[in-house]
């Protein structure tokens, strides 16, 4: 009887169309992250173990990421692209993570960090909209290490060894606004 249950379950499990965290495009090997207006977090919102000593990833952003906030001083949030938990602690004690905004007509990309609760975050340069752009973060020791665009961009880290019990932080949107529109970004792990 728990032989039949089990693959009774399994065969529900198979053919039920919904997919579980964020879909796949397939069409390629992107999966397309959406911001709903309104919303800060992506639609099924899953923040997976992370469990490596580098974070290695494409992104594609796309027309949807221009945008206006309500109030023109949040123009200069930084939207949180992908990254990683870090040290065995919550992401807002400690992390790494790529962050991006739209800001004087270009997309900007920054290097974004909390070292033992306190925020770091440095601009690294321009993103062109549906342009396929590489971004990495590597941990050594006591470090960070951004690179885009082949410029390496050290930024301190809380602390050493690996990153103990950590997870991977998605797209998110904001600061204190919430998205003013539907947020498209496609990312691929390599």
């Amino acid at each position: 009887m728990k032989r039949y249950l089990m693959a009774l379950l399994l065969l529900a499990s198979a053919i039920s169309c919904e997919w579980i965290g964020n879909a796949p495009s397939f069409g390629d090997d992107f999966i397309t992250y959406t911001i709903r207006a309104g919303n800060h977090e992506v639609d099924r919102n899953l923040n997976t173990p992370f469990t490596a000593s580098s974070m290695r990833f494409q992104a594609i952003f796309d027309s949807s990421c221009v945008y206006k906030n309500a109030v023109p001083e949040n123009q200069n949030d930084i939207n949180k692209l992908y990254g990683f938990s870090d040290c065995s602690s919550q992401h807002q004690n400690n992390s790494a993570r790529f962050g991006w905004n739209w800001r004087e007509g270009a997309l900007r990309i920054y290097a974004y960090i909390y070292v033992n609760g306190v925020r770091q975050e440095r601009e690294l340069g321009t993103a062109e909209l549906n342009e396929l752009t590489s971004f990495r973060i590597d941990i050594r020791e006591n470090t960070y290490v951004f690179t885009y665009r082949g410029i390496e961009t050290v930024m301190p880290r809380h602390c050493s060894g690996g990153v103990g019990i950590a997870y991977k932080l998605l797209p998110y949107f904001g600061g204190d606004e919430a998205a003013p529109q539907d947020i498209r970004i496609k990312i691929r792990n390599l």
